[in-house]
């Protein structure tokens, strides 16, 4: 027990850091992590899919308020791309997480590879993600990206447990942005993700009584996973605007990657 509780604190660290560099809040770290650690040590009736999934949005609403609130602090957010944006998203959340009860969990696993594959690829074919113009502003998100986006970031996020930083993050970029206040407006954009998700997850009727579960979400993971996370975020904000963005988006997409590999292995 002491073991797996280091290991899951481990990839805490991993979470906190992740989650203000590429504004992840948890979730593509958390999900396939919590998802191998229960297939192989969950008993008999819990669902490893859906448990890993809930504690993630768990996990994912803590750290992305607490990273939120500091790039505040530091600047970075920018009202007219947080709000009204985040109201969409929390109304597609609230569909989507309430649609991930009824998916099984083999195809809720294969969702999720596919959603990281299908972002991956777009970030390296089109244009305008590993790379903007320096000479030229931002642009402003247009009324139709919004509402339409925004209720699909977050019925696809809550569904699959992630913040929705893999398409608020290139939606962002596409728009002029540099990495820093792209990745850094992921978090305030995940919070309303998290809030829906772990809520149903908490509620959702039906599910077997476990140990150390609230619904879905297990609770045990998320203290371990917490425990290595927010000390994390406290030291890895204070490097988040240094990295070159070139550098930055590359690594950015290299952790999908990573992480698209970890998913295949686990439910292979």
């Amino acid at each position: 027990m002491l073991t797996s509780f280091l290991v899951l604190l481990l990839f805490g660290v991993l979470t906190g850091v992740t989650t203000v560099l590429f504004g992840f809040g948890g979730g593509f770290l958390t999900v396939p992590v919590v998802y191998g650690f229960l297939s192989a040590t969950a008993p008999p009736g819990v669902d490893a899919m859906h448990t890993a999934v809930a504690t993630s949005t768990a996990v994912m609403l803590v750290n992305a308020v607490v990273a939120a609130f500091a790039q505040w602090r530091q600047g970075r957010l920018h009202r007219p791309y947080v709000w009204p944006l985040a109201g969409y998203i929390l109304l597609g959340a609230v569909a989507g997480a309430c649609a991930a009860t009824w998916i099984g969990g083999t195809a809720l696993r294969v969702l999720f590879a596919g959603y990281l594959l299908v972002t991956i690829a777009d970030s390296l074919l089109r244009k305008g993600f590993l790379s903007v113009r320096r000479d030229a502003a931002p642009e402003p998100l247009g009324r139709g990206t919004t509402t339409f986006g925004g209720l699909g970031i977050g019925a696809v996020a809550a569904c699959l447990g992630v913040g929705g930083s893999v398409m608020t993050v290139p939606l962002l970029r596409r728009r002029g942005l540099p990495m820093a206040n792209a990745t850094a407006m992921a978090n305030p954009l995940s919070v309303p993700v998290a809030v829906a998700g772990t809520l149903v997850y908490a509620l959702a009727p039906g599910v077997p009584d476990a140990a150390g579960h609230l619904g879905y979400v297990d609770l045990t993971a998320c203290a371990a996973l917490l425990t290595g996370s927010l000390p994390t975020i406290a030291l890895a904000r204070r490097v988040s605007g240094r990295v070159p963005d070139r550098l930055y988006s590359s690594a950015y997409l290299a952790l999908l990657i990573l992480v698209l590999a970890a998913m295949t292995v686990t439910g292979a």
